[in-house]
């Protein structure tokens, strides 16, 4: 089995470590030079603001309704994907970094699956700050699967084989 642990809205998730004030609060993240959304809290999403929408396009709906902005800080977006990874490495020795704010654990071996999602999800958030959403599957496609439905069951969802199938048709 394999685990891809997604760091949620992660450059986001990084400004509101670091002000807290801004948690339930509708956050972008903009691109260099402030061109483009390429970050937005689960807030901002329901707004209908789409990834790449450019921030001109958008300025009525940020000033209606309060977004916070932020350019990029990737120093800051780059310490916080370290200090993820780290714990993990203390955690696990077969880990892939997939992007800044994911990777694969090869989960072979460990029994109560759930329980190690769990206590993944939990430390990071712990020792961060940063919320995560662990996915589990039998292959690294279907943990990537399972991490997509994850962040909408509250952080952790293993898709095992009894219910693959359902959740391809889908």
């Amino acid at each position: 089995m394999y685990a891809l642990i997604d760091c949620n809205n992660f450059y986001v998730s990084c400004e509101r470590v670091f002000n807290p004030s801004l948690n339930n609060k509708p956050v972008l993240v903009l691109s260099n030079n402030d061109g483009c959304v390429i970050a937005r809290s689960n807030e901002t999403k329901k707004l209908g603001i789409k990834m790449g929408a450019p921030a001109f396009k958008i300025k009525s709906i940020i000033n209606k309704n309060n977004i916070h902005l932020f350019s990029t800080n990737f120093a800051l977006y780059g310490d916080m994907s370290s200090r993820v990874m780290t714990i993990l490495y203390s955690m696990f020795s077969d880990i892939e970094v997939y992007s800044i704010d994911e990777a694969f654990l090869d989960l072979h071996g460990y029994k109560d699956l759930n329980s190690v999602g769990n206590e993944i999800k939990n430390k990071i958030l712990k020792y961060t700050g940063i919320p995560v959403s662990v996915g589990i599957g039998r292959t690294k496609t279907l943990a990537k699967i399972a991490s997509h439905i994850s962040k909408k069951t509250g952080g952790v969802f293993l898709l095992n084989e009894g219910v693959e199938d359902r959740v391809l048709e889908k």
